[in-house]
C-alpha cells in the first residue's frame, strides 16, 4: 500500500522546493553537537505554527535510518493500536518505505497491536513528522503506529515494552518519535502552567506520572498516550533523562495570546 499525502498544501507546502525552504527557514544556522537520542517528542500542527519547535528538536538529534512514529488518533479507529505495517508513504519530498520487518517484530510482541493501514489515510499527526525526518535522514524508513484515545496506562505500558523488545530484536538503531501538541485553546498563561507540569514528567521519563497529571488536571495534550508509551520503551532501552529543546505556543506566531495551542520539542536519551 502506498499512503498518499493527506494534508500537503494545508499543514505544510505541497511543492518540494517550497517545503524544503520552509523547513530550512526554521533551522538555526549555528552548528550544535547532535544528541544520540532514543526517543523524541515533536508537535504536529501546521508548520506555520509548530514548525520552529519541530525543526529545533529534529535538528538537535542524530536521526537513524529507521524511525517508529507514535501518534494519537484524532478520529475513531477500530484498533487500540493501529499499525501501518508495509508499503510506503509519499510526501512532496519523495517516497518513504515502511520498515516491515520491525513492524512484524512489534506485532509478534503484543496482541494489542493490529495491522490497520486504512486508519492512517486521513490522520495528519504522523504525516507532518515525515518531511522533517526526510530532510535530516535521506535513507529514512518508518513504522507508523497510531494510538487510540481509549488506551489506558496498562495497555500503553504493554505497547512500550513490546516496542522496546522489538527494537532489541531488530538489532539496528531506531528512534521513537511521539507526536503530540500540548494544551489546546486556552490562554497563554494557562498553557504555560499546564504544559510545564506535563513536560516535567517527560523530562523525568515518568510515563505513569505523565499519564496521571494529564488525566488529573484535564490537560488537553492530545498525544500524551503515545508519549507515555514512548517513555516506557525508552527507559527499557537505556534512556536516563529528557531534555526540553524548545517550547512555544501558537500565540508566539499569531500574537494572539487569548487562546493558544502549546508545542514542545523534547529529546529522550
Amino acid at each position: 500500500m502506498r499512503r498518499q499525502p493527506y494534508v500537503a498544501g494545508y499543514f505544510y507546502p505541497d511543492d518540494p522546493g517550497t517545503l524544503k525552504a520552509t523547513i530550512e527557514s526554521f533551522i538555526k544556522s549555528e552548528m550544535k553537537e547532535k544528541i544520540p537520542a532514543i526517543g523524541l517528542v515533536a508537535p504536529h500542527a501546521g508548520y506555520e505554527y509548530s514548525g520552529p519547535v519541530a525543526a529545533s528538536v529534529y535538528s538537535s538529534v542524530l536521526i537513524p535510518e529507521t524511525v517508529i512514529i507514535l501518534s494519537p488518533a484524532h478520529h475513531r479507529i477500530f484498533s487500540l493500536f493501529a499499525l501501518f505495517d508495509e508499503g510506503s508513504w509519499l510526501t512532496p519530498l519523495g517516497e518513504v518505505p515502511v520498515e516491515s520487518r520491525l513492524a512484524d517484530l512489534i506485532i509478534s510482541e503484543t496482541e494489542l497491536v493490529s495491522r490497520e493501514p486504512e486508519a492512517h489515510r486521513k490522520e495528519h499527526s504522523i504525516e507532518v513528522q515525515v518531511p522533517f525526518l526526510q530532510y535530516f535522514q535521506p535513507r529514512l524508513s518508518i513504522v507508523p503506529l497510531m494510538v487510540s484515545y481509549e488506551a489506558q496506562f496498562e495497555q500503553l505500558s504493554q505497547l512500550g515494552q513490546a516496542i522496546a523488545e522489538a527494537i532489541k530484536n531488530f538489532n539496528q538503531k531506531v528512534l521513537i518519535v511521539a507526536s503530540t501538541d500540548m494544551s489546546h485553546y486556552v490562554s497563554q498563561k494557562i498553557a504555560e502552567e499546564m504544559d510545564s507540569k506535563a513536560i516535567s514528567f517527560i523530562e523525568k521519563l515518568d510515563a505513569a506520572g505523565l499519564y496521571d497529571v494529564v488525566t488529573s488536571y484535564g490537560i488537553s495534550m492530545c498525544g500524551f498516550q503515545p508519549t507515555a508509551a514512548m517513555l516506557v520503551a525508552s527507559r527499557i532501552l537505556g534512556a536516563k533523562t529528557g531534555k526540553l529543546i524548545k517550547y512555544q505556543t501558537s500565540g508566539e506566531r499569531t500574537r494572539d495570546y487569548r487562546e493558544v495551542v502549546g508545542y514542545a520539542g523534547l529529546v529522550i536519551f
